[in-house]
């Protein structure tokens, strides 16, 4: 019962979500419907708007590789699958927007700010929940499907991780962008909510450590 509460109130909060931002979405679409890269692919409504009209497809793509995965005999295949395909498909659409050159790139130089803290205060609400889900996929999934990483400073640290190479792209490339320390501070803490939220499915009865095991021969 709480699992169908909970499961009504996530699609309730995006359906608000997204009917709360149709209208810049849907400024997008004739571009990205009609194939268009310039004014789609290059704009953050187009990726959201595309990101959002390929859940469908993503959907599809977990039952074709857990179908896969069952055929050739493999265990936990649906585990697997949707962490897999989200960790991709949560994670490449916001690292593009990150990554989306401003009017100055490749005329300016790149900067850096290094600083704790001091451009959190002037990113707002917006900002920093955009910062909060750039990894969140990512942090979420990637405990689900490496048990390596079913640890919370590890989730941070592979948030951070990822975090400081985006940064790093963003002056080498000269994006036009500020590569700020407070960026990989909030990225990695939105991957550690994240995987914290999916803590109770890191561990399976199949993921038991050995010492945990029955020993052989034991009566079990």
């Amino acid at each position: 019962m709480k699992r169908m509460v909970y499961a009504g109130l996530t699609v309730l909060v995006l359906v608000g979500g997204l009917y709360a931002v149709r209208r810049p979405l849907m400024m997008s679409a004739p571009r990205c419907f009609g194939g268009y890269w310039h004014g789609c692919y290059d704009t953050e409504n187009g990726v959201v708007l595309m990101t959002i009209a390929g859940l469908p497809l993503a959907v599809a793509l977990v039952g074709v590789i857990a179908w896969v995965r069952r055929a050739a005999g493999g265990a936990d295949v649906w585990r697997r699958s949707v962490a897999e395909v989200g960790i991709v498909y949560g994670t490449v659409p916001m690292v593009w927007l990150t990554l989306m050159p401003g009017p100055g790139a490749g005329a300016v130089p790149g900067r850096w700010s290094l600083v704790p803290l001091r451009d959190l205060v002037t990113m707002g609400p917006l900002g920093i929940g955009g910062n909060l889900l750039i990894f969140a996929a990512a942090g979420f999934f990637a405990p689900l499907r490496f048990a390596a990483l079913a640890s919370v400073p590890r989730i941070l640290a592979l948030g951070a991780g990822c975090s400081v190479v985006v940064e790093v792209a963003q002056y080498v490339l000269r994006l036009d962008r500020v590569s700020s320390v407070d960026d990989v501070l909030v990225n990695a803490a939105g991957a550690m909510l994240a995987g914290m939220a999916s803590r109770r499915w890191w561990r399976t009865p199949d993921r038991r450590p050995a010492s945990e095991a029955p020993a052989v021969g034991a009566d079990v």
